[in-house]
């Protein structure tokens, strides 16, 4: 069973998603919040394992309240998937920024919301390869080359870096291994591991490291991996 506590300043947008997803066996609303503060509250209390996290929120918004309630190491921290009204909504990249593991419109169909909280509670990307790669070159600004804060890449092997290069321009993981030449599970495993090293949650928080670290950068062609280089 998956347990979601449903975030939204609208009561009539919460029984929308109550019902939708309690008609499904395996999905259990377990909490209501109407401002961001009660999100952290009630999601902190009732512990969901998804969290559908409205950006636009009185007293704390959706990005905030989620930066609140993903901060520390706690192993069973919930997934947040973002909900907004506009498919490039100036608040969706900081959402990202924020921990959450991705977004969905607020009039996406029935099966697609469902299929997107399954697939939050998995662990899995929530925007699709276009879709995130077009946010992230929108509203990335890149840190000097010498200042930022992300993680270091140095820990990641050659081909590691080769497949974070192709999950930043957009390649799912079918599409990238046809271009590199192995089996589909044999980039699953170098993603997972990508993950594991950077200490990164999803799939999407990898994108947005490697266009901050420069790895990979808005405008750049989709031209062949280039050499290794050193990260800081």
């Amino acid at each position: 069973m998956i347990d979601i506590v449903v975030a939204d300043d609208q009561q009539l947008v919460r029984t929308g998603f109550r019902l939708i997803l309690e008609a499904q066996p395996d999905l259990r609303v377990v909490g209501e919040a109407g401002t961001g503060v009660e999100a952290v509250a009630v999601s902190r209390r009732l512990r969901p394992d998804v969290v559908l996290m409205d950006i636009r929120m009185p007293e704390l918004d959706g990005i905030q309240a989620t930066r609140q309630l993903l901060a520390g190491a706690d192993p069973d921290l919930p997934h947040v998937l973002m909900l907004t009204t506009f498919d490039l909504d100036r608040y969706v990249y900081g959402s990202l920024k924020a921990g959450a593991s991705g977004f969905l419109l607020k009039d996406a169909p029935r099966d697609q919301l469902i299929d997107a909280v399954r697939a939050a509670a998995a662990g899995q990307r929530l925007i699709a390869p276009a879709l995130t790669r077009r946010l992230i070159e929108r509203f990335l600004v890149l840190p000097p080359p010498d200042g930022g804060h992300a993680p270091s890449l140095r820990t990641l092997t050659d081909r590691e870096l080769e497949v974070l290069r192709l999950i930043a321009r957009g390649l799912s993981n079918t599409e990238i291994a046809a271009s590199i030449f192995v089996a589909e599970a044999t980039v699953k495993t170098h993603v997972n591991r990508i993950l594991a090293k950077l200490g990164l949650r999803t799939r999407v928080h990898a994108v947005v490291l490697a266009y901050e670290t420069g790895l990979v950068r808005p405008g750049d062609p989709d031209a062949p991996t280039p050499p290794r280089r050193e990260f800081a």
